[in-house]
This record gives structure tokens, sequence and C-alpha cells, in this order.
């Protein structure tokens, strides 16, 4: 009777539980999914995490290369670019150019929900990519002159992909959290340029971790009935929810970023509550994250 209810008025079927502070999987209101991370899940990759909130799965790879810095900016190196080929035909030749764009990648593939189709990324995977882009460059997690090799010659990028395994909502909490936890497991060769032939000699046996500036951390909210706040909505909840939120706050209360993606309006009030709740969660994944970090390093 409860399942078939469910299916026919998806809605009152929530607003019940909601009425009694708990939602359908038995959490409260303001409870998290179990959230897990496993660092360095990628062999090939310089730097990885796998993270996990509920049944929502993202993993992140970090993969770093050398490039020639940007011309503006001799001394700094390039965060979270991707590199493609830009083609364009001038006086019937062909001319091939490198282009680096300031989006990660954030892949939603079918494998991790029906909802989404192969091919080009559909809106909401550009708005993840679009999403992470804005808490990197807002929070200075890395300071771009920390790429840096030599000053005008060479500098390091780093390519970061980001996958979804499993779908099952609070996309951006998981990709925030993946992000971070990879780029903390990141280590770079010692790299010089030789004066005689102007290479770069890479020494593989003297690694040191990047230096991650700040911890980045978000907290996603779903609105109901334009007035109730519910913490890490699942997908069947996004999908009911007459809005969303979500906050990205570093390790010293200040805010990075704030995504509000249409949908219901909130009070002054009700977003000072949600800021209140992201600093309680940021303390909440920062710990976890320290404790597996700090498990994987040489003792």
């Amino acid at each position: 009777m409860a399942a078939g209810f469910k299916t026919v008025e998806p809605l009152e079927y929530y607003r019940r539980f909601l009425k009694e502070n708990c939602r359908p999987d038995g959490r409260e209101l303001g409870e998290f999914r179990t959230t897990t991370v496993n660092v360095g899940s990628i062999s090939t990759a310089d730097g990885s995490a796998l993270v996990k909130l509920g049944n929502t799965t993202v993993i992140c790879g970090v993969k770093a290369e050398f490039a020639a810095p940007p011309t503006d900016a001799p001394d700094k190196g390039y965060v979270a670019w991707r590199q493609q080929d830009s083609i364009s035909k001038k006086k019937g030749l062909v001319h091939r150019c490198r282009v680096f764009l300031s989006v990660p990648n954030v892949d939603l593939p079918p494998l991790c929900s029906s909802r989404f189709r192969s091919g080009p990324p559909g809106e909401e995977a550009q708005v993840a990519s679009q999403f992470i882009a804005d808490v990197i460059e807002n929070s200075q997690i890395i300071q771009k002159e920390d790429l840096c090799i030599s000053p005008g010659k060479l500098v390091w990028v780093l390519y970061c992909d980001l996958i979804c395994l499993d779908y099952d909502g609070n996309i951006l909490d998981a990709c925030t959290f993946a992000l971070l936890a990879a780029l903390k497991n990141v280590q770079l060769p010692e790299v010089t340029i030789n004066e005689e032939t102007a290479l770069a000699e890479v020494n593989l046996k003297k690694k040191s971790y990047l230096n991650v500036r700040t911890h980045p951390v978000a907290t996603s909210f779903a609105v109901f009935d334009d007035t109730l706040l519910i913490v890490d909505p699942t997908g069947e909840e996004e999908h009911l929810a007459t809005g969303t939120l979500t906050i990205v706050m570093d390790e010293e209360g200040k805010l990075c970023c704030l995504h509000k993606p249409g949908g219901s309006g909130l009070t002054g009030a009700k977003l000072q509550d949600c800021m209140s709740r992201a600093v309680t969660r940021h303390k909440e994944v920062k710990k976890l994250m320290d404790e597996v970090i700090n498990s994987m390093k040489p003792k």
C-alpha cells in the first residue's frame, strides 16, 4: 500500500514524513548520509580520491603535466584546466593550436543513472563543471604560483576529471569533496631546468605533496514547500523539492561560493541557518579527510 501511494503521490508521501521531522530513509531533516573517502584509488593518476555520500559515488583523478606558462603570467601554472585542440582555417591552410579551458571536467555517464544519456555533456554536467571551476577560483585552493617550475619557461598544469559512478542526488557536495581529497593526494616530482640543454630534468625519487592552501567543503540543502529545509538531499528529494541551495565554506568560516539555481527564495534567517550548518559540516568533512590522508602517509 505504501509503495503504491508513493508512486501515485510522491510529494504527499514525503510530506507525511517531513511533518514528523524525518525522511523515508530514516534520517532526520538535518542528518547527512554516511560519508566515506578513499584516496589513491587510481594508480595511474598523480592524485585521486573516491567519495561516497550515501549511494552517490564520485571518483576524481588529477594528472600533472608540463606546460608553457601564460604570456601575461609567466610565474603561474594552471589549475583544473582541460586541454583541447583548436583548429582554424586561414588562406587554405589548417592551423592547429592548443587551448586551455578553465573548466574542470565533471562526467555524468549513463552508467551512474538512467536519467543521463551518452554524448555531449548535458546541462547538469555543465553546471557541475562550472560550479567546481568557481570553487577552485574563489577558494584559492591552489595558488597558481606554486605550480611554477621556472618563471617564463615551465609550469605544471593539473587536469582534474571527476566521474560519477552512482548518482543519488547531491552531486555538488560529492564532487567538491572528491576534488579536495584528490588534490591533497597529489605528489609532484622535483624538476630542474638544465642550463646547458635548457631541458627539464625530473627526479622521480624526490616528490612533494601539493600545497593545498584552503579546504573548501560544500553543503547542499533542498527546500520543501518554500519553507522546510533538509540537508544532503537524495535524487528523489531534489526532484520533489521547490528549490536547492549549495554553500561552500573554508576552514576559516569564509564563504567561497553560493549556488542557488532558482526555485524557492530564502529569508535572511534561513540563509544564516544554512551557513551555520555549513560551518559544522566543514568540520566533520575536514576531520574525516585528515584521518584518511594521515593514515596513507608513511610513518
